[in-house]
This record gives structure tokens, sequence and C-alpha cells, in this order.
């Protein structure tokens, strides 16, 4: 029997099938191990040594593959046909030797591109050893992310509070928004007139022809730019009489696209069907895995990571073979057609996305595959097989008319396209974003008859005013071409690229376009100030095609990452000096639409309308960045740093009041207002004063009497438990809309679900809360650094709680002085945190333990810088007797 390792057990079941009892098929769920996320997992000073972490769902994953190894005659490693794939069989493989229980079993290497019988066995019949060009390529990727985000992210910490992380392809995806959001501001709209002629043939047929050329000049798109002389030409044309000088009909052909690569099936998918582009992936990978069709599993696409753009011959003759018989003839071209990528850095080392059967058409699959899958589906198998069809034939008109008034002369254009033999467009048509003109060959219409040399008769002049408009906002699909035609990222990383942004409260996703987030801008606006080289396109694009070089075996590739870090630790140092007021400056500047919009009065947006001799600035906080004034504190005039429109910024930057009515209950008058930390509502004045954060998604604008009622009515109750008979309630909370009981706490969907819930589905939602083990209150949060252990055990850790930053050791939970950053809290200090706890609550005994243990830490760490210093003094042999004594230390 062979151990054969895949990585999804979805997988596993349909090549076991597929192999027969001779197999026994495991699963790895994906990558076995990892860089754990802490300091130190890569060490450059060591040669780019990588410590690697086994989690424990992994390591019983790897217990079961051990235990079937040890019984079976070899091992075969079938993970995925890419670089991500290749890394998960050498970790497979390298864990295996550790445990030692490999032997001298054979060791094979299989690759296929589609989860169908035939693959997998002609797969088995072409082993191979592991890549290790492929896996260096993936050690060195790995490397530089880890290297880019443990280095850069607590710069931001320290330098940009509030911000969260920084990596290698993600800040530069963020930059792309942010340049937009930046474009779209500096935008001046323009004034620009068209102007077209209804025109009636003597059949009695209309047609409507634009203006092209007036007093002897050809008119340029947008040339007329007021109103005036849109008039003095329309009058011309009033007046005029019209005549046809020529009619010409032109033969075209299109020629179909490629079939999908990742980042072009994300696109269409996108436009055609409405899915996020981390959507689209989780379906195309179940198509991949395997559908059971008729009491069979089987792969209905190909793999969907991939950048080629080409087929495999044999998928060509099938793809023609069913144009033949489910199109015609008609529709075949003489040859097959082949194709290359245009796309910066592609590696086309695969096929294309296509159905791994053509004559699995649609229809007939559709009642085996839910709503989605059938759709995505249905668009793979239409492009993959329209890309092997004959090309569009158009017949494009193009009409030429003279309007004479006087001897003063304009001219005028018709066009319209007929489709003359469709081709491949009977099986596929593109659709575009953005307003882009759709390439489906008839955007003009058809023309009636019209012969050269007739005359036409007016019906109607139309001169309409138009606008220039910005560039429009990024969509998922139109970032992640221009993350492809600019050689950043690569087909597996667009997805999780997203994800991370919104994740990180980067950007936010509505109506499918990328919206900015102040947080976002800011963080943008620091790289690209301090750290320009590594949000740089060209670079990041050259770091692509270095670990391309690599996975070709044209690159050593710790060579890549010796002159990565050399530069990249440079310009880390070099911030270490950098001074918040230096960090403010060029963020004043850089988003000086966003942090200064301006005012209506056109007064200097930068002037406080409070006090009015302060200058307004970006302020650096403990929660993020806010507007304030200079002359703080005897001006307290603040508010909030907002990515809104500008016009929603101006009516905050007044800081006044707005009344909203009274209370019905209090007969209190309630305001909107805006604070440090956001706009808000509140009933009353002074200390009393009821307040109430606007949750997410709340604008100002939108905020009316009944909604502001409602938020300072919070919590509500909602009713007493059918068990407890305690009360239920709901509210608005740090982590979002939640409902109460006894303690517990369990998250709401909305914010409406606060206003809306009953009894019934409140004590629903909270015994769903128990039963996927939800403990009382909101439980312990994550550690965000540790900082070494106890000396009477126990690890001491940064956490960040509901009153702030406090540091934990056991039970015990210190909050950090006021104006302490957690990233800057050091051991010795939180020794000391927990001692002064501990004393207050524990009594002398333990006060006076901890600061013993705070002693001797602090003793270690002289000694550890003394011998540190003279290792340095006496030279390399020197250093590492002190490494040696440190680590027995």
């Amino acid at each position: 029997m062979n151990v054969v390792v895949v990585e999804s057990p979805a997988k596993a079941k349909t090549i076991n099938k597929y192999l027969g009892s001779g197999y026994k098929v495991l699963a790895s769920f994906g990558h076995v191990r990892d860089l754990p996320a802490k300091d130190g997992s890569v060490l450059p000073d060591q040669d780019f040594e990588m410590s690697w972490e086994v989690d424990g769902a992994s390591a019983k994953r790897m217990k079961d593959i051990a235990d079937a190894v040890k019984s079976s005659d070899g091992l075969i490693l079938a993970t995925d046909p890419d670089r991500e794939g290749e890394a998960i069989s050498w970790h497979v493989l390298d864990l295996l030797k550790k445990k030692r229980v490999l032997g001298d079993k054979p060791v094979k290497r299989v690759v296929f591109n589609a989860i169908t019988k035939s693959a997998v066995l002609d797969a088995m019949k072409a082993p191979r050893d592991i890549d290790i060009d492929l896996v260096d390529a993936y050690l060195a990727r790995r490397a530089l992310d880890y290297l880019v985000g443990f280095n850069l992210s607590p710069v931001l910490w320290r330098k940009l509070p509030g911000a969260r992380s920084a990596g290698r392809v993600q800040s530069v995806a963020l930059r792309l928004v942010c340049d937009r959001e930046a474009e779209i501001e500096r935008f001046v709209s323009e004034e620009y007139w068209n102007l077209s002629a209804l025109l009636k043939t003597p059949r009695g047929d209309e047609f409507e022809a634009r203006l092209v050329s007036a007093d002897g000049k050809r008119l340029q798109p947008k040339a007329i730019t007021n109103g005036e002389e849109a008039n003095r030409l329309k009058t011309l044309l009033d007046s005029a009489s019209y005549r046809v000088e020529s009619v010409e009909a032109k033969p075209t052909k299109r020629n179909p696209a490629p079939p999908f690569t990742t980042s072009t099936l994300q696109q269409a998918a996108s436009s055609k069907l409405g899915f996020s582009a981390s959507r689209t992936m989780q379906v195309a990978q179940k198509l991949y895995e395997g559908i059971d069709i008729g009491g069979e599993t089987v792969g209905l696409i190909t793999y969907m990571r991939t950048d080629g753009v080409q087929m495999a011959p044999e998928a060509i003759d099938a793809a023609r073979h069913a144009i033949g018989s489910q199109f015609g003839d008609r529709y075949l071209p003489e040859k097959a057609r082949f194709y290359s990528t245009k796309a910066k850095n592609a590696q086309e080392a695969h096929e294309a996305i296509r159905p791994t059967d053509f004559n699995r058409v649609p229809d007939q699959v559709r009642r085996a595959l839910d709503p989605d899958q059938a759709r995505l589906y249905d668009l793979i198998w239409k492009r993959a097989i329209a890309s092997q069809m004959a090309s569009a034939e158009i017949e494009r008109t193009t009409v030429e008319i003279d309007a004479d008034n006087g001897g003063k002369h304009a001219g005028l254009r018709a066009t319209g396209s007929v489709i003359r033999f469709d081709g491949f467009i009977a099986a596929y048509t593109d659709q575009k974003e953005d307003g882009e003109q759709s390439d489906d060959g008839d955007e003009d219409g058809r023309l009636p008859e019209i012969n050269a040399r007739e005359n036409l008769a007016k019906q109607k002049i139309n001169a309409t005013q138009h606008f220039t408009e910005p560039p429009p906002r990024y969509s998922e699909a139109s970032l992640i071409k221009k993350m492809e035609e600019l050689g950043i990222g690569r087909p597996s990383t667009y997805a999780a690229t997203l994800k991370t942004l919104e994740d990180r409260e980067y950007i936010t996703i509505d109506k499918r376009k990328l919206i900015p987030e102040a947080k976002g801008r800011l963080v943008t606006a620091f790289l690209e100030s301090f750290f320009t080289r590594y949000v740089g396109y060209d670079f990041t694009a050259s770091l692509e095609e270095k670990l391309d070089q690599i996975s070709a075996g044209e690159l050593n590739w710790k060579d890549v990452l010796r002159d990565f870090w050399r530069d990249f630790t440079a310009q880390i140092d070099e911030t270490k000096e950098l001074r918040v007021t230096n960090v403010l400056d060029a963020l004043n500047d850089i988003l000086a639409p966003l942090v200064f919009p301006k005012r209506e009065d056109g007064g200097d947006p930068r002037s406080c309308q409070v006090c009015g001799t302060g200058k307004l600035s970006l302020k650096l906080g403990r929660y993020g960045a806010f507007v304030g004034c200079s002359n703080y504190p005897e001006c307290n005039y603040t508010r909030q740093l907002s990515s809104e429109a500008n016009g929603d910024a101006e009516a905050a930057a007044s800081n006044e009041p707005q009344s909203l009515g009274k209370d019905p209950h209090t007969g209190e008058e309630i305001t909107l207002r805006s604070g440090r930390f956001g706009p808000y509502v509140q009933r009353g004045d002074g200390k009393e004063a009821k307040r109430s954060s606007l949750p997410k998604g709340w604008t100002p604008a939108s905020i009316d009497h009944e909604k502001a009622v409602a938020l300072l009515s919070l919590p509500r109750d909602i009713g007493a438990h059918p068990e407890t008979g305690k009360m239920i309630s709901s509210g608005l909370g740090r982590y979002g809309p939640f409902v109460l009981h006894d303690g517990t706490y369990a998250n709401l969907e909305s914010i409406e679900d606060v206003f809306s819930i009953g009894l019934n589905r409140a004590v629903s939602v909270l015994a769903d809360k128990q039963t996927k083990g939800g403990a009382r209150g909101r439980g312990t949060p994550a550690a965000l650094k540790t900082l070494g252990d106890h000396p009477d055990g126990g690890a001491i850790t940064v956490r960040d709680g509901r009153y702030g930053p406090y540091v934990n050791w056991g039970k015990v939970n210190a909050t950090l002085p006021k104006g302490k950053e957690a990233d800057a809290v050091t051991i010795e200090e939180a020794l000391v945190l927990i001692a002064e706890k501990a004393g207050k609550s524990g009594g002398t005994k333990a006060k006076a333990k901890a600061k013993s243990a705070s002693s001797k830490t602090a003793a270690a760490k002289t000694t550890k810088a003394k011998t540190t210093k003279t290792a340095k003094a006496t030279g390399t042999k020197a250093k590492a007797a002190a490494k040696t004594k440190k680590a027995s230390e």
C-alpha cells in the first residue's frame, strides 16, 4: 500500500476512488506548519534561519500521516501544482523525516492540473522529485513577507498609533486604492457640451448624427466648453440644410479572448455575477475538487490558481470537437487558436482555467450544482469554448453629413454596427465595468437605409450640457486587474490581500467600490513619506520577478534576502530618530484634502473656528489620529479624521452641536456632535448628559430625531428569560450590537437587530452562544505581546482590554499608566506594575515577591549587557563564547 498526501479531504476522497485499494489518500488540510507570529521566527543574523511551528490540529493530522507511512510501501506527495503546493509537500516530507518513519521507502512527487481519473492516473505514471527551486522561491517569499510585516508594523505602532500592520503586497495594494482617492479629490470638473441632430431620410426613417466639425475645423471630444459656443452652433444647425456626403460600410472582425486566468475569472465573476474575489475562489475550489454527478465525484474545472492562458493540446482538440457538434462547422475556425499573456511577470507554468470535459455542458450538470456553482461553471465553460471559436464578423457603417447654413458649414457623423456573423459571441460576450464601452460590437446600434448625396430632413437639434467626471474608485475586479498589470502579487494572493485590507479596516467595500478609510490613508501617507521604496510599484514588481527567477533556478534565494535586508534595515534604522512632529508635518501636507477640507466661507481650512487663532493639525492618540487645535489645552477643539466626502467633513469641522429636537420623556435637548472619537448624539448638557456614539455604517447626515432617541434609549430591555426569570437586554458596545443575559453577551448581526429583536430570537441567540462554548462576559482578549516568563512561573503578556492596554500574569491584570504605549512596555516595568497590583489585592508578601523578581530580572539584564559589550571588544571568538553563556543562562 502507498500513502498519498493531498491538501483537502474532498480531494482525498475523490482521488482514493480513482486509485483503488492499493492506496491510502490522506489530507494535510493545507499547510501543516508556518512561521510563528512572533519575533525571531526568521533570523537574518543566522543566515535567515527559519523556525517553523506546527499547531495542534496539524500535529494530529501529521501523526495520522506518519502512522500510515510506517506500515506503507511508499509515499506519494500529490499537493497542488504550484509554488504553495510544492511547499506543502516539502513541509510534510521534512516532518516525516524528523519523525524517522520513512526509512528507505520511496518518496515521489506527482502533480495534476485536474481531478479526473485520467489526469490522476497519468500523473502517477510520471513521478518526479520535489522541485527545490520552487521550494526556495516559497521560502524567500515567506521570509520577505515576515521580515516586512514584523519589522515595519512595529514602526507603525510607535510612530502612528492606531495603525494595525503593513505588508509587502498589502501596503502596495492599499496605496493603489489611496492614490485613486487622492486623484478623485484633486479632480476639477469641467463643463462641455454635445450637439446632435435628429434627422429623417427620404423614406421616413429617423436616426441621430453627432456634430464632429464646425468652421472648417475638426472638433475634438469635449471641445465645446461653454453654453455660448453651444448656442451659436445650435443656431447654425437649426437653420441648416442637410445632405449625405458619404456612406462607408467597412467589414471588421473581432477575435475571442483567451480562457480565464485567476485574475480574469475574478474580474468577470465580479462584473457578470457580482461575486467578490474570495467568493469566486471558494466556489472555484469546489468545482476543482469535485462534484458528485450521477454517483461519481469528478472535478469539473482545472486548477484555478494560474496566470497561464494556454490550454493543453488535448483540451483544444476536445473544445474544437464540442464546437463542431454544438454550434456547427461554421463556428469552427480552420486552425486552433494559441494565446500568450500580456500580464507583467506572468509565469504561464500552468494551463488556463477550463472545463475538464467540454461535453459536460452547463445545462447538463446544473442539477448537481448549487446556484453559485452553476453560474460560475457556466461562465468558465462559455469563456473556454469561445476562445477556440471563429471570429465575429461585424459591418461598421459610417455616414458623413454636411450641414449648410448660408455658406457656413458643419459636419455631422452617424455610426452603426451590424453583426453579420456572431461567431464566438454565440457562446460568450465580454462585459466591462465603470461605464467602459461594451465590446459586443454593436454599441452604436443599427442605422436605417441611407444613401450618398441624398438630402435629409431636420427633426430636432439637441444641445446637452455635461461635466467631466473623476476616475472611478477601484472595484475588487479592477484593482486585481491593475495589480496584475503592474506585476504585484500572484494569483493565489489577490483575494487574501483584499480580505486583509478589509479586516484591518483600511478599506471599506460599498456597492462593490473600494473606499479607503482614514486609517488606511494615514498608513499609506506615512509609508510613502518614510518608506517610499517599499511601497513603490516597480520595486514590488521587481521582487516578484526575482522570486520567479528563484523558481527557475536562476537566482539564489538567500542572496535575494541578503540584498533586501541590507537596505531595508538601514531604512528602519533611519526612522528610530524620527520625531512625531516630522511625521505629522508630512501627513498634514500629503493628506491636506482629507484633513483640512475647503470651507464654505472660503477661509483658511487650517484655521481653528473655535478660538480663531490656533492652527489645526493632525494629532496622534492611543486610538489613532484626530484633528486638534495648536492652542490646546486653552482650546480643546477636536474632531475625528474622517474619510467621508468633503461636504460631511465641512459640516463636522464646524464642531457646533446640531439640534435634533427634544427628548419625548425628559424634555431635554438632543444634539448631534463631533468629538475626538467621532460623531455622537447627546441628551442634555454637563457631566450628567447621556451620550451615544454613532454605530458603524451610520453617518451624521442620516441621523434624525427618531434614530437619536433610539440610540440614547439603549440598553433596551427585551423581556425576562423563560428559564432564569432574569432580564435580557440589547445594546451597542465596543464590539458591536449585542444581547445580554446574566453576564453572557451574544453578538447580533446588525444595529437594527438591537431595536427589533424579540424575546424568542434573543433566547435562541443566547442559546447558540452557549452551545458554541461562549463563556460569561466577553472572554479574555488575545495577547498583543509576550514579554517573557515571570520568575515564579507563567508568561507575562500585554493585552488590550475594554479600558485600554494592560499587562497580565495569571489572574493579575495591571493597567498601563496613562501615555504608556503597549509596544513600549518592558518586562521590568511589567513586574513592577504586577507587584503593585498584587500588593493592593494580595498583601505585601505578593508585592515583595514581585519586586524581588523585578530586581533579579534587571540584574540579569545588566549582566547580559556587560557580557555583550565584552564580547564585542574581544572579537568573534569572544562573541561566540558570550552567546554560549547567554544560551546557558
